[in-house]
């Protein structure tokens, strides 16, 4: 049976039938095959319940799908649609940054470089991973991959799930803005094909560090955004991030345009992933597969591009970006 607590409370309506379809399923299993027209009602009365439901999620009910801790994060994806991944480590400067995980593997048998952030899914994992928000030493070890993959010629492929950089006092002092600016600078001018995907939370610099790209792609419950809404409630309405919880955030959430559709209708993005149904923490094979195909596609398409052309279009891609 479910685990409840592992459901937001949206999702309940679709839990309870899934519940009655399991109980209706086991009776047949067992014998009982006067449960036969009870599962075949059951089954079409979720597709609708699902579609009721995940049809009309609101800006904020996908915030909180983006941040859940059942959603398949970096490595995950890593495990199932890439091969040979060999992690490195370290920025050569100060040390290693476990909130980014990256490395070389191959993709459909070709080699890649591809770099993400990671969050944990236990309590002693998300504070060994810092829940995902990078310091300094981070986004250096990243620009050592960004031109490892220049290097060689590679495509690189960037996963981001963040609420943003670390904003503690080592992080300060050891740099963070710089190192931010320093992807961002990095990444513009990189010569080789750059694809960013948003497969969870997207957040503040944290977020764009990774994401200065030739292709942004987003998962279709995933959320890309400047601030949090908690945290824009707290700025706009004084409210404290805990108070900002209930309808300021959902307002704030509303006004940012920080799902997936809303920033593919402005152009921000190239694409909109399909996830499973219920979401990509529901199905992670089914999740990680339709992302393969999105990956799969969009290097392909890049791949007939020359370099300068790359480049060219790279930068007007962002110069695009706001304008009226």
């Amino acid at each position: 049976m479910h685990d409840f607590s592992q459901y937001l409370d949206f999702e309940r309506p679709v839990v309870e039938v899934e519940e009655e379809l399991l109980r209706a399923r086991s009776l047949v299993e067992g014998g009982d095959l006067s449960q036969t027209n009870e599962v075949e009602r059951l089954e079409k009365r979720l597709e609708k319940v699902r579609a009721d439901v995940y049809g009309g999620l609101t800006a904020y009910q996908r915030v909180r799908l983006s941040r859940h801790f059942e959603r398949p994060f970096t490595l995950d994806y890593i495990e199932r649609i890439l091969t040979d991944f060999v992690e490195l480590h370290g920025d050569r400067l100060f040390g290693d940054d476990p909130a980014i995980v990256g490395g070389v593997a191959k993709f459909d048998s070709r080699p890649i470089v591809v770099v993400g952030h990671q969050r944990g899914r236990n309590t002693q994992e998300r504070l060994r991973r810092n829940f995902g928000m990078t310091r300094p030493e981070g986004n250096r070890k990243a620009q050592r991959l960004f031109k490892l993959a220049e290097k060689f010629n590679l495509p690189l492929l960037l996963l981001i799930d963040t609420q943003g950089a670390y904003p503690g006092l080592d992080a300060e002092a050891r740099g963070q803005a710089e190192a931010i600016a320093r992807n961002l600078l990095v990444l513009a001018g990189l010569r080789t094909r750059i694809l960013s995907v948003v497969i969870g939370e997207g957040g503040s610099g944290g977020a764009l560090a990774l994401g200065i790209c030739d292709r942004l792609l987003m998962l279709e419950n995933s959320t890309y955004s400047v601030i949090t809404p908690e945290g824009c409630a707290s700025i706009l309405w004084g409210k404290s991030e805990a108070e900002s919880v209930g309808g300021y955030a959902e307002t704030a959430a509303d006004s940012l345009r920080l799902t997936a559709h809303a920033l593919h209708e402005t152009g921000i993005i190239d694409e909109v992933i399909k996830e499973p149904p219920g979401g990509a923490h529901r199905d992670r094979d089914k999740a990680a597969e339709l992302l393969g195909k999105a990956i799969a596609k969009h290097l392909s398409e890049l791949s007939t591009i020359s370099l300068e052309e790359l480049l060219e279009r790279r930068y007007d891609k962002f110069r695009r970006v706001g304008a009226l």
